[in-house]
């Protein structure tokens, strides 16, 4: 096992905890050496489900008032691609019913899905093995249709309503909200390990901070339907987060890590100066708490390195925050008359199971599709995390019109360019590709048949072939750690989950699917293209093609 240690817990999970850990970048490292899959070994974990220690897909609050949130059936406005412009879509006014469009735009449930007894839920976010780690709590002023007080109330995707927590007082929100020149709400995102844990071991880590990557996306856009900006707030520490949200007390296996705080505000509203007093942990900590966690699970497995990744990749306190992230999706203006829905889209979000090997995707849809992965203002959104874009797509073309097939290159950041030459041990300059009108940096990198290549690494999974295109996410993963410390780990992933979250529903309004694949073999997906040691690392893959449909399978209303 090398680094860490794995054991079998007592069955209420709260095995004793590590107090005291190495280096917080030794520790990193180490992780994700730990947990890479290769040809002769997979990462660590369960030698076989324990289904009767399945996790609760929902976690509640047992005693809280649920705030019931309506279900608005999805309408033709906004449409999808003007929703990408900001000053496109107006800002609603911050009620009860633009909050409930917010939640089930993004983190409802979307279906249910039954074959012969089985039956599960299907969420507008998508999640790694549907075990969907990340819960979201919302901080917010009084709400007509919902609180005459501010409020802390967890979201519950099971009956798309918030649990209420917690009462706050009118001068603690004023003081959360200093800086803020109009109306603001604040959602809070955490992580259960143990849901992905349970089937995955040691990488579940991984999963849980991809899966946050997708709940960003999916609450970007359900923001941009409402003409709302999304900000993330780097501010706070993990311990103020988990103060925030009410879950600075939980302990065991079925704990929630904090992970990142959201604050949402009117597109138009002007750029804000966050600085939240210094005893905002301790006072919310003090708040009268409602309601008691479910209990997921009647048994654990205790894994070590999943608390070790996360003590080492928590954030510190900061002292203020004037420059807070904007994930606010803004695009070049495009007037072209666009009949598709946004909600249409992000409601009928599905992961395939199988795509259908004879159809193929038109070149114009391709580059659109990369495109819409780009940040800046002449591109399509501004990325989830400060500065550039930090990961690069290599892409597996199997079936494009106009298109030879091969691995190509997209440089997010085209600033990359020289140091992607070294990685490859190229001699020379990278080949560009045509992409006009996007002009995106686009590279040819071996020319080809790669569906073998592209199925072999994505571990034996036919659909990374059997599509139109399959895309690996790569990052300077030991560049970052140096550059920006450990907590680099969890958002260099966050970004490839909300990259491949745009890249979902870039494939949906296209009238294709596409899938998440967490599975892949690390080291063998740079070697495959030649990639020198210490070069940038794979951290999520994903595949585009035509769904094709299980039979076996029914789908059910989200909601009865």
């Amino acid at each position: 096992m090398g680094f860490f240690s794995r054991r079998r817990a007592a069955d209420d999970g709260r095995g004793s905890r590590a107090t005291t850990t190495p280096d917080p970048l030794a520790v990193v490292r180490a992780y994700h050496a730990a947990t890479c899959h290769d040809f002769g070994r997979f990462a660590t974990g369960p030698l076989e489900l324990d289904w009767e220690t399945q996790p609760d897909p929902f976690r509640r609050y047992a005693g809280a008032e649920v705030l019931q949130l309506a279900r608005p059936e999805p309408t033709v406005e906004p449409r999808y691609e003007p929703a990408f412009h900001r000053g496109s879509v107006a800002p609603r006014p911050f009620d009860a019913e633009a909050l409930g469009q917010l939640f089930f735009d993004s983190l409802a449930l979307s279906a249910w899905k039954q074959s012969g007894e089985a039956r599960w839920a299907l969420r507008c976010n998508p999640s790694s093995g549907n075990l969907h780690p990340t819960e979201a709590y919302l901080v917010a002023p009084a709400l007509a249709g919902l609180s005459d007080r501010p409020f802390v109330a967890h979201y519950a995707s099971d009956v798309h309503g918030l649990e209420r927590r917690a009462f706050v007082d009118d001068e603690l929100f004023a003081s959360l909200a200093r800086g803020f020149a109009g109306p603001v709400v604040f959602v809070g995102l955490t992580s259960i390990a143990w849901r992905e844990a349970w089937k995955y071991g040691e990488r579940a880590f991984r999963y849980c901070q991809m899966d946050l990557g997708h709940a960003l996306g999916a609450l970007s856009l359900a923001a941009a339907g409402l003409g709302w900006r999304v900000r993330r707030l780097d501010g706070p520490s993990s311990d103020e987060l988990a103060a925030l949200c009410g879950v600075f007390d939980q302990v065991g296996d079925e704990r929630e890590e904090p992970d990142v705080l959201l604050a949402f505000e009117a597109q138009d509203a002007p750029e804000p100066r966050f600085a939240p007093p210094a005893d905002l942990a301790a006072r919310f900590r003090a708040l009268q708490r409602f309601g008691t966690p479910n209990e997921l699970s009647s048994g654990h497995v205790d894994w070590d390195a999943l608390d070790a990744i996360a003590l080492a990749t928590r954030k510190a306190a900061t002292v203020a925050d004037p420059t807070p992230s904007p994930l606010v999706l803004t695009t070049v203006r495009d007037d072209a008359p666009e009949p598709l829905g946004l909600r249409a889209v992000v409601r009928a979000r599905r992961s395939a199971t199988a795509f259908d090997p004879n159809r193929a995707l038109a070149r114009a849809g391709f580059v659109q599709t990369l495109a819409r992965t780009l940040a800046g203002d002449d591109r399509l959104i501004a990325g989830p995390i400060p500065g550039s874009p930090r990961v690069d797509l290599v892409v597996f073309v199997h079936r494009v019109e106009g298109l030879a097939s091969g691995a190509y290159l997209l440089l997010r950041d085209p600033a990359r360019r020289e140091a992607w030459t070294r990685a490859l041990g190229r001699a020379g300059e990278l080949r560009d590709v045509d992409t006009a009108p996007w002009n995106l940096a686009l590279v040819e990198l071996r020319l080809g048949d790669v569906r073998a290549l592209a199925r072999s690494i994505a571990c034996h999974q036919e659909i990374a072939s059997d599509g139109c295109f399959s895309v690996a996410a790569f990052a300077d993963l030991e560049g970052e750690l140096v550059a920006r410390g450990p907590r680099a780990y969890r958002e260099l992933h966050w970004e490839a989950g909300f990259v491949v979250h745009l890249l979902y529903l870039e494939a949906e309004a296209l009238g294709l699917a596409g899938t998440g694949i967490g599975c892949f073999f690390d080291q063998p997906t740079s070697g495959a293209l030649g990639m020198l040691t210490g070069g940038p690392v794979c951290l999520y893959q994903f595949a585009c093609g035509a769904r094709r449909d299980d039979p076996r399978l029914s789908t059910l209303p989200a909601y009865g």
